[in-house]
């Protein structure tokens, strides 16, 4: 599989200074999806809530130190080694995340804020409307949501939780053949989670 080209990080891989970060607040990052045309199917798409002032300034997705996504897909085995995105993806991580079919988006990939709540509930509908075409288009075996709260809000789906959705907490028109999961915020500002819990959520998706 490959992905359609992406910006370098803005910083040429330097590591984001508090000036650096007050001016990439607002800023985009790129998503890692297959480019136009490809005919092999994502295996699972991940789907975040919005880039973070950090994560726009390296532009590699929950790049930030303190997010504990990557050591979490490590330790659930998604990935073979411990990604480390705080300056920005190497270009063996991207090829790697290709060999092994696993995409990343975001309900709002273009507005970067401190934390999710900075978004409104029309964002975040807004950019749901964009993941439900994507999935539509795309048809990766399984989507992971990154986050209930946001999850709940996009969707119109209050009563959601964690796990996969199944019945009524299926979004109208997403595909049947799809698989939809929610997962925790590894944020570390989610203080309910550990590393280890969040590896367990993710082996769960992956089963």
């Amino acid at each position: 599989m490959q992905f359609a080209s992406r910006r370098p990080s803005p910083l040429s891989g330097a590591k984001p200074t508090r000036v650096d970060l007050a001016g990439f607040r607002r800023k985009p990052v790129d998503d890692l999806l297959p480019v136009e045309g490809e005919t092999e199917r994502l295996a699972l798409l991940i789907v975040g809530v919005n880039p973070s002032p950090w994560t726009a300034a390296v532009n590699a997705p929950f790049a930030h130190p303190g997010n504990r996504f990557w050591p979490s897909l490590y330790r659930a085995g998604l990935t073979p080694y411990e990604v480390d995105a705080s300056r920005g993806l190497k270009d063996e991580d991207v090829h790697m995340l290709e060999e092994r079919h696993i995409g990343i988006t975001n309900f709002v990939s273009g507005l970067a804020t401190s934390k999710a709540s900075e978004l409104t509930t029309e964002q975040l509908r807004e950019g749901a409307q964009g993941v439900l075409r994507l999935v539509e288009k795309l048809q990766p075996e399984k989507v992971a949501i990154v986050g209930i709260t946001a999850h709940r809000q996009a969707f119109r789906k209050p009563k959601a939780k964690l796990g996969r959705q199944e019945g009524e907490f299926i979004p109208e028109g997403w595909p049947a053949t799809v698989e939809l999961w929610v997962v925790p915020q590894p944020s570390g500002l989610n203080a309910h989670e550990t590393i280890d819990s969040l590896a367990e959520k993710w082996q769960g998706v992956m089963e």
